[in-house]
């Protein structure tokens, strides 16, 4: 009998909360991952992006690649975290964590080097954002994040203001030679909300830009997305930097827990022997 208990004590399993507690997480990091790749693999193939290579010259601003890219990293951190902790695999469980430390070494290198090159970063932000503006209506992933950015979030017009748009086809003033109605004028995102209006006025910047327009000002946004998003960034210092810091602290938990769930899975395979 007292063999017995040595026994038993010798074969007893890991902790069952740690185990799950990584399985847990993981496997909603797995699901999550699967479907945000589906969506940017949708919005590929909506997009016929397959069959015209000539959009794949600006695919890092494709925000349909941003998505697979992600899919794709959240996917297979999910699965080795969720099967690794659950069939006690301490390969998978290693490959987990080295995962998650990559990951967090390229998200400090990253805020370093905004720090560093700040000016560099904003200034390939502008060309970007500046790009985004020259394909406005030949992508519609690019249409809708645009509109999103100068409508909802920053309401702003424009990169540096609303005579940017003259970079794209449609809205440059010269275009009125070839019979664009939105020639000089502005996407709707660009107009200020008003409270009264009950149904979007998708016409809204039509003309705002022409000399004979006088009260653009009262109709759309006159400051620019770069330096609203500064401002917006200066008014919002507290949750953008928990926003930052908030997932570098569980990427570090998911490490220790990782770590640790090893650690009991060889004390436990050591008392076999």
């Amino acid at each position: 009998m007292p063999g017995i208990r040595k026994y038993r004590r010798d074969t007893s399993e890991v902790s069952c909360c740690l185990k799950y507690v990584i399985f847990g997480v993981n496997v909603l990091f797995w699901f999550l991952g699967l479907i945000v790749l589906a969506i940017g693999i949708w919005a590929w193939t909506e997009k016929d992006t397959f069959n015209n290579l000539s959009r794949l010259t600006n695919i890092a601003l494709d925000p349909a690649f941003i998505l697979i890219c992600v899919g794709t990293i959240t996917f297979i951190i999910g699965f080795t975290g969720c099967v690794g902790a659950l069939r006690e695999n301490t390969c998978l469980l290693a490959c987990y964590a080295v995962f998650l430390a990559l990951l967090l070494l390229a998200e400090m290198t990253t805020g370093i080097l905004f720090f560093v090159f700040k000016d560099w970063i904003k200034q390939q932000a502008t060309t970007g954002f500046q790009t985004f503006i020259t394909h406005y209506r030949e992508d519609p992933d690019q249409q809708n994040l645009i509109d999103w950015i100068q409508e909802d979030w920053l309401q702003c017009c424009g990169v540096e203001g609303p005579r940017d748009w003259d970079r794209n086809a449609y809205f440059n003033c010269s275009s009125g030679a070839v019979g664009s109605r939105e020639a000089c004028g502005v996407p709707f995102s660009c107009c200020r909300n008003k409270p009264q209006d009950i149904i979007r006025n998708k016409q809204c910047g039509y003309d705002v830009r022409k000399p004979t327009y006088q009260l653009s000002s009262r109709v759309i946004h006159e400051r620019g997305c770069m330096a609203a998003g500064e401002d917006y960034l200066q008014r919002h210092i507290v949750p953008v930097a928990l926003v930052v810091i908030g997932p570098l602290a569980l990427k570090i938990l998911g490490i220790c827990f990782a770590q640790n769930l090893r650690a009991d899975i060889f004390a436990q395979k050591a008392k076999w022997h």
